[in-house]
C-alpha cells in the first residue's frame, strides 16, 4: 500500500478528472504496483521444492494476484453501469441464466434484456479501457 500511495503522490499532477474518477485512477496505480511486484518475484530464481511439498506445482500466488486484480477492476467497472444494465449482465453472464428467464423475472420483453446486455457490455468495455485494459 505504501508503494501505491507513494506513486500516487508522485503522479498527482497527472490526474485528470475528465478522464476517470479518483478511484479508477488509484486502482490503475495499485494494479501497476501489484503487477510490478509479481514480475519482480518471477525474475528471482524460485526456491527448490521437493515434488511432494505444497507449492511445488508452480506459483499459485501469481495466479491469485492476477485473479484479485481482475475482480477489483471488474467490480469497479460494474459500479459505473446503470442498474438495469448491471442486473442484466450479472444474471445472464455471471449466473448463466437464459435471456427468457431473466426477461420474465424483470417483467420486460426478451429483446429488452438482450439490449441491456449489449449496451451494458459496451459500457463495461469503455470503463475497463479507462482503467487501462486493452484487447489481446
Amino acid at each position: 500500500m505504501q508503494e501505491a500511495f507513494l506513486r500516487a503522490w508522485r503522479a498527482s499532477s497527472s490526474y485528470d478528472p475528465a478522464r476517470a474518477s479518483q478511484r479508477t485512477w488509484l486502482f490503475a496505480i495499485l494494479r501497476n504496483v501489484v503487477i510490478d511486484l509479481a514480475r519482480a518475484r518471477r525474475s528471482r530464481p524460485p526456491l527448490a521444492l521437493a515434488d511432494d511439498e505444497p507449492g511445488s506445482e508452480g506459483t499459485p500466488s501469481d495466479d491469485g494476484i492476477e485473479r484479485m486484480l481482475t475482480v477489483w477492476e471488474v467490480e469497479s467497472a460494474l459500479a459505473v453501469l446503470a442498474d438495469d444494465h448491471r442486473r442484466a449482465l450479472v444474471e445472464v453472464h455471471w449466473r448463466g441464466r437464459p435471456y427468457a428467464d431473466v426477461a420474465v423475472e424483470l417483467g420486460v420483453p426478451e429483446g429488452t434484456v438482450k439490449s441491456r446486455v449489449y449496451y451494458g457490455l459496451r459500457a463495461m468495455r469503455e470503463a475497463l479501457e479507462a482503467q487501462g485494459w486493452r484487447d489481446g
